[in-house]
């Protein structure tokens, strides 16, 4: 395996990932809550590692070609993101300081539900992680094309568990409801935006 191949999926898969957007947004909550960080950092990780192989293996080229898929998990994507905005905008009306066993937390099964949400109903997930490292994959060979496909993946596993765990260094700030306040309206603000962005993509393409 050549290390060249592997640091320039690692760096790739670094600059996809490591941006404002939902699937983030919800790993920094949870990981100021300290809310079943490891297990969603877990599932966040191995999602992309997969969709990552996938691509890599050559599903990229077929899902590029399905205008269907695309068009299902656009709108069903635009949705749920509404949805959260919602959800996130009505938190920020009734603040609450971060404590141990705090109601706003979500309970295993609702975080994991809405972790898989984040990170299936996106299609820019399948974009950025199947079809574009998957097809700048073909420049590669043999164990290069391997390396770089694990190079990608190992850089999704150290962005969400730095993003999880290091969250935590901001809690002396988020102990204010005020400063919740402020968190909540950004993601409500993040997730409209990107809902409506994938709609206007969808209705108005390039």
């Amino acid at each position: 395996m050549s290390p060249s191949a592997a640091l320039a999926g690692f760096l790739l898969g670094a600059s996809l990932i490591v941006a404002i957007g939902a699937q983030n947004a919800f790993i920094l909550r949870q990981g100021l809550l300290r809310s079943h960080v490891f297990i969603l950092c877990l599932i966040c990780a191995l999602s992309d590692a997969v969709l990552i192989a996938a691509g890599v293996g050559g599903l990229g080229t077929l899902v590029s070609q399905s205008p269907m898929l695309i068009s299902v998990v656009t709108i069903g994507g635009a949705i749920f993101l509404g949805s959260y905005a919602v959800m996130a905008s009505r938190r920020a009306l009734r603040p609450a300081a971060m404590q141990a066993g705090a109601p706003q937390a979500l309970g295993l099964k609702a975080a994991v539900a809405t972790c898989l949400a984040f990170t299936f109903l996106n299609p820019h997930v399948y974009l950025d992680t199947v079809v574009l490292l998957g097809s700048l994959s073909a420049a590669y060979h043999g164990a290069d094309r391997l390396a770089y496909g694990v190079g990608a993946a190992t850089a999704s596993f150290v962005w969400f568990f730095a993003l999880g765990y290091g969250a935590r260094l901001l809690q002396p700030v988020f102990a204010r409801p005020a400063a919740w306040r402020v968190l909540d309206v950004i993601i409500s603000i993040v997730m409209s935006l990107l809902g409506i962005s994938l709609l206007v993509r969808f209705f108005n393409p390039a």
